[in-house]
């Protein structure tokens, strides 16, 4: 049995959903109103998300011109830089409620992404 247990149409899923968090991120935990980095990076990195998602070529992308694998390696990517975002801008400083959810929420988004398939139908009847 793969490791690799998440099926491409419920990594789909689980894109959109993520994509709606980051972008609720800073009003859920209080620090819209703080401006800067801290508020800009789990925004911007949720519209990408949901922007990379559309184009995938998987069961919930609508233009489908990203491979899975391609997909997979922005997930990483936009995961580490919003882990190493309160580092880099400084703001690991501040209150947990803060920087934590971007730490824990790339380090999800990772452990996602190791479980994911890498192609659409690998367990079930989709191909495109």
């Amino acid at each position: 049995m793969s490791y690799k247990f998440i099926p491409t149409k419920v990594h789909g899923v689980l894109d959109y959903i993520v994509a709606v968090v980051l972008l609720a991120t800073p009003f859920v935990f209080g620090f819209a109103d703080m401006g800067g980095p801290a508020v800009i990076m789990p925004m911007v990195l949720g519209a990408g998300l949901i922007l990379y998602s559309l184009l995938t070529r998987y069961e919930w992308g609508i233009f489908k011109v990203i491979s899975m694998p391609y997909h997979l390696i922005f997930d990483v990517v936009a995961s580490l830089f919003l882990i190493a975002s309160p580092f880099l801008f400084g703001f690991y400083t501040m209150e947990p409620t803060v920087w934590l959810p971007h730490v824990l929420g790339g380090i999800a988004v990772i452990a996602v992404v190791i479980f994911s398939q890498t192609q659409p139908g690998e367990g079930g009847v989709y191909k495109s």
